[in-house]
């Protein structure tokens, strides 16, 4: 069965695709995918993936829309084309955050980003720290939900952290930061925030004891970092030995890198579901962790039919 697994990639994170590609040890599939000369779309594939098990590596993050639009067309194309099973793996699912109306006349977009991919004829989802898990629930397909804390647990359980303790920036991510606490058997504060309009937040107050504490931010996506930045110079200020923030999807627009290196924050660690823009490479506070690995055994897993389960915690 190994030698019938397919991997192509999209022009969103070749880098991942490759790494994956490495701990599979097999060769990235063979595709032509750029842009017309009036910027449409151009996908060719150039491997023969007739009743093949194929997984098409394409995060949808900036520019989403271009990249969302060239995963669809790279899924039409392998449909076209007889693949037996196509399992889309998008690491960073873009338009994650808009899963409900939060006004009388707003779109549900992650819903409509899912209609569209089950449109392309995807067979299956595989991504990663989803905004909400209740995004699950728009597809009528399988989807494969991973989460990043064993990636950053790895990392922290060897740093001998000074009491640590793991704290969330808002009341959204308390499931997400206890489950890291529990891997790291510390404590858990939650700092509470009023957002006055998109990208805008107010740190009000923190619930829990930091004081002379190694606090952990833990949270999905670093966007423009505003409240991240203000949790941890709030978590300084009360006392925190150090402050260290671990986020999956570093997505750094606007004035996010700015915002970081002048904050409280020692490290931010991040991974790979999204490429960092240069001067986020540049930064030096910034260090990306890899989830090639994971993803990797999730593919196999599902490639081979067997249980992915154990590797959700």
């Amino acid at each position: 069965m190994e030698s019938e697994i397919l991997v192509f990639s999209g022009n969103a994170n070749v880098a991942l695709a490759r790494r994956i590609c490495s701990y599979l040890d097999v060769p990235l599939g063979a595709a032509l995918i750029g842009r017309f000369s009036d910027g449409e779309t151009r996908v060719e594939i150039e491997s023969n993936v007739r009743g093949r098990d194929v997984f098409v590596i394409q995060p949808t993050c900036a520019p989403a829309n271009e990249n969302i639009m060239e995963l669809l067309v790279i899924i039409d194309a392998l449909k076209r084309a007889s693949a037996d099973r196509i399992t889309a793996v998008v690491p960073y699912y873009g338009y994650g955050r808009q899963e409900r109306k939060s006004a009388p006349r707003t779109p549900i977009t992650a819903k409509l980003v899912a209609n569209l991919l089950q449109s392309a004829g995807v067979d299956r989802l595989l991504t990663m720290e989803l905004h909400t898990s209740a995004v699950q629930g728009f597809f009528d397909v399988p989807v494969d939900h991973l989460f990043s804390k064993a990636t950053f647990y790895d990392h922290l359980s060897r740093m001998d952290l000074d009491n640590p303790i793991v704290v969330s920036p808002d009341a959204g991510g308390v499931e997400r930061a206890r489950a890291l606490a529990k891997l790291l058997n510390c404590g858990l504060a939650i700092v509470d925030k009023r957002r006055d309009k998109p990208g805008e937040s107010r740190v009000m107050h923190l619930i829990g004891d930091v004081k002379d504490k190694t606090a952990i931010l833990v949270d999905d996506i670093a966007d423009t970092a505003g409240t991240l930045a203000q949790a941890a110079n709030a978590l300084k200020e009360k006392g925190a030995l150090k402050v260290y923030a671990c986020i999956t999807h570093p997505v750094l627009s606007g004035p996010a890198v700015e915002r970081i290196q002048g904050s409280a924050i020692e490290t931010l660690f991040v991974t790979d579901t999204i490429p960092l823009k240069p001067h986020a490479v540049a930064c030096d506070k910034i260090r990306v962790l890899s989830v090639s690995e994971l993803l990797g055994k999730a593919i196999r897993r599902i490639h081979n039919s067997d249980s992915v389960s154990n590797l959700f915690i």
